[in-house]
């Protein structure tokens, strides 16, 4: 059997198994809503809203994407938190509120950890990108720059206490470099100085760079990942580079409010996984530089464990806080 039948056959094995769940119990009884705390177009609409199409199918009911953006993520996530248990609503989280805003914020309304977890979704790894017209040609290069002149380099970032910050103060602990922050409202618009020549690098995810890098405006010079990215071939780890320790990506999984049956959970978690790896779904998001994820709520439940007990002393020991 081929890979792509293989697929298909994984996929029709869970509309079967949530077929046969629903002549079983309620879920879902009326249209399952999934909470994109973002506002809409950014990288977690670009893997909610195919994903709710399919889902749809799936199980017979509608899954309706809603954003409800605010205080990094906060407000929506607060809102799931709140929320029947019952599986009719969902959360599209990513690091910000699942992980790292419990250090960022003076306060949450909400315990991150108390969500039942569903699935991973996406991973997307982060480059180390500078402006061409500097003389640096591999990571070594810049790290050594930063060192013969600290402070005098600049990196922007979407803004304080965003995933591009906190990547940027791994890499200075991780290359005991100097690096002055420059905080921006969005990638997009630190992306136009890297371009435009006004910092000399952005620590930014694959997908919202792949455009420039390919077009020749920016220079890759490593991927934080811990293998070579199919997308970049000719762009070096992290690893490779001599930073084992630089290894970080943004990341969005699938959440439901506190207390949710795990009969719900796992039936939408194989649901999820066999969705992912179709080629229609999966596929799309690798071309655009995104890692598929899936996997069982046990093993999301352990991802995002290890991503806040390796980021708490980063943040805490920058001392950064959210905008």
């Amino acid at each position: 059997m081929t890979a792509v039948l293989r697929r298909r056959a994984a996929l029709a094995a869970a509309v079967l198994s949530a077929g046969g769940a629903r002549g079983q119990s309620a879920w879902p009884a009326r249209p399952v809503r999934m909470v994109v705390p973002f506002p809409p177009g950014g990288l977690a609409d670009s893997v909610a809203r195919p994903l709710a199409a399919r889902l749809t199918m799936v199980f017979g009911q509608p899954f309706v994407v809603d954003n409800r953006p605010g205080a990094g993520g906060n407000l929506g996530a607060d809102a799931v938190a709140k929320a029947e248990a019952d599986g009719h609503t969902l959360l599209v989280g990513s690091l910000g509120p699942l992980a790292v805003n419990a250090w960022l914020f003076p306060s949450l309304p909400f315990d991150p950890r108390a969500f039942a977890p569903v699935s991973l979704l996406i991973e997307t790894p982060k480059v180390v990108a500078v402006n061409p017209s500097r003389p640096w040609r591999s990571l070594e290069e810049l790290t050594a720059a930063a060192r013969a002149a600290p402070g005098r380099l600049s990196a922007g970032s979407a803004g304080n206490g965003s995933s591009l910050h906190i990547a940027l103060e791994l890499y200075k602990r991780a290359a005991e470099v100097d690096i002055t922050h420059v905080p921006y409202r969005g990638a997009a618009a630190a992306i136009t100085d890297l371009v435009g020549g006004r910092l000399d690098l952005v620590i930014d995810n694959v997908p919202n760079i792949l455009a420039q890098i390919r077009a020749g405006a920016v220079r890759p010079l490593a991927t934080a990942t811990e293998q070579r990215l199919p997308q970049l071939a000719d762009v070096p780890t992290t690893a490779e580079a001599g930073l084992p320790a630089l290894r970080f990506g943004t990341w969005f999984g699938l959440v439901a409010p506190p207390g949710t049956p795990a009969a719900v959970t796992e039936r939408l978690s194989a649901a999820v996984d066999a969705a992912l790896r179709e080629p229609e779904l999966g596929g799309r998001l690798a071309e655009q530089g995104a890692v598929p994820g899936g996997g069982t709520p046990e093993a999301f439940g352990r991802f995002m464990e290890a991503e806040r007990a390796k980021l708490e002393p980063v943040i805490r020991g920058s001392g950064m806080r959210a905008d």
